[in-house]
């Protein structure tokens, strides 16, 4: 029987990370979307779109443990569809513990794995049940500090727009370090080291993407050799993590309060890696944030 060309997302996560917000931003990109779908059913709906004459070749679905005792069959269907070729791409959304607890509060709801213990028992079990579908994921989000519409664009300009594997998207993340690493990240980079124009009260209140600070930042003692040799990694690295099959990467650069070194650097990379063809988005977490 001759297949048409799938694209197929799978969604899954903690509860309460905002996996049905997540399926709405593919709704809205004309996906044909299903919630809470039994693992058992995906290779029978991944059939029935591939069957030549399907008018369906984008689908996203949420999968998680709202399955029951069949959603822990979830990880080896995935591993069936990859032997069988198809292309998948699983996002895994999450969040922290204090966020989560907050949300179940404001809802009202009981955590699905909660039994007779509290919000927190739940997550916690959630999250070893969780540990090897988060490891394979293509796309790892946190959305403990996203809004629903900040995390609709996030899908949409990181994934949405570059569902296909080949099509390996760079995301590069400037943070400050004093408000945490991004678990997202696949690769940090700390350039702490660097002269802080914090110090510089003409360029306390600016940020990196100001071009004082920029190129003070660019220009400063040891930038240059720095630069030099973080590219000659990346370029090592970016064409293997695409060979291996990889679909997103997230590069953390961090400085201490994320506003003007991290963010001019993070700003450079994504800019010199976009002209040379690849797929790069550039996010600074923190820049609005004080102290």
């Amino acid at each position: 029987m001759t297949t048409t060309s799938l694209q197929f997302v799978v969604i899954t996560g903690l509860s309460g990370a905002g996996k049905s917000q997540a399926i709405d931003a593919f709704e809205d990109a004309g996906y044909f979307c299903v919630d809470n779908l039994p693992p058992q059913l995906v290779p029978t709906l991944v059939d029935l779109f591939r069957r030549e004459g399907s008018k369906v070749d984008k689908v996203a679905i949420v999968s998680d443990v709202r399955g029951g005792e069949y959603f822990g069959q979830l990880e080896q269907l995935l591993g069936e569809l990859h032997e069988r070729g198809v292309e998948y791409v699983l996002v895994f959304l999450e969040a922290s513990n204090e966020a989560l607890v907050r949300r179940f509060k404001e809802t009202r709801r009981r955590h699905p794995l909660g039994g007779g213990g509290t919000v927190i028992d739940g997550i916690r079990k959630e999250r070893a049940l969780l540990a090897g579908l988060r490891d394979r994921a293509t796309l790892i989000v946190d959305t403990s500090s996203l809004s629903i519409q900040e995390l609709k664009a996030r899908l949409n300009e990181e994934l949405i727009q570059h569902t296909r594997r080949t099509n390996l998207v760079f995301a590069f993340v400037s943070f400050g370090y004093k408000f945490g690493i991004p678990i997202d990240s696949d690769l940090l980079f700390d350039v702490r080291f660097l002269p802080n124009p914090y110090y510089d009260l003409r360029l306390r209140q600016l940020t990196g993407l100001d071009p004082e600070v920029s190129e003070f930042v660019v220009k400063s003692t040891g930038a240059d050799e720095y630069l030099g040799r973080l590219t000659a990694l990346l370029d090592f690295l970016f064409p293997r993590y695409a060979a291996e099959g990889k679909a997103h990467l997230t590069i953390g650069i961090g400085c201490t309060g994320g506003r003007h070194r991290s963010v001019t650097v993070a700003a450079w990379l994504g800019e010199r890696y976009e002209k040379q063809g690849y797929f790069t988005v550039v996010r600074h977490r923190d820049i609005a944030r004080d102290g």
